[in-house]
């Protein structure tokens, strides 16, 4: 299957590839829309980014390889992200983390069978104040304990 931007979005990436003197150069704002546009980037996405800048895939491959924040697959409908830098660990991320591959039945870069978790451990959120902090989706949730994750896992189980 053909894959190919929205016309308003490829519209936006001609934009972006015209404000750098090499095509090549538009590579890694192209992949974030990309990755906006489609969920993650698969084979299919480095392939059609590599003939928009007219390079070989394999340069698309290597960008996306090295950095974390391109997803090679999809993730679950809620993305728990948890922080284990030393302020969030000194204060039970790591029991946290045991406890969410426990309850979820996965490991870190995982998605539960049924698409609706998706575990990851990132190096820092930012909010040491107020470790352990996890964030799912785009929200932060802080200062958290193994009692205030279990009843959210349960929210979420429930659509909310």
């Amino acid at each position: 299957m053909k894959i190919s931007f929205r016309n308003d979005v490829l519209k936006e990436a001609q934009r972006i590839i015209s404000l750098y003197p090499r095509k090549e150069s538009s590579l890694l704002p192209l992949l974030h829309i990309a990755q906006r546009e489609f969920g993650y980037i698969s084979d299919e996405v480095e392939a059609y980014i590599a003939e928009l800048l007219q390079i070989p895939p394999i340069h698309v491959r290597e960008v996306v390889s090295f950095y974390t924040m391109f997803r090679k697959r999809p993730l679950g409908k809620y993305h728990i992200q948890v922080c284990r830098n030393i302020s969030c660990s000194l204060l039970g991320s790591d029991g946290l983390i045991d406890y969410l591959k426990k309850q979820l039945g996965i490991d870190e870069g995982e998605t539960t069978s049924d698409g609706l978790f998706t575990l990851s451990t990132v190096e820092c959120l930012g909010s040491c104040g107020t470790a352990p902090v996890i964030q799912i989706n785009d929200v932060y949730y802080e200062n958290m304990s193994r009692e205030k994750l279990e009843r959210l896992l349960e929210e979420l189980r429930r659509g909310g």
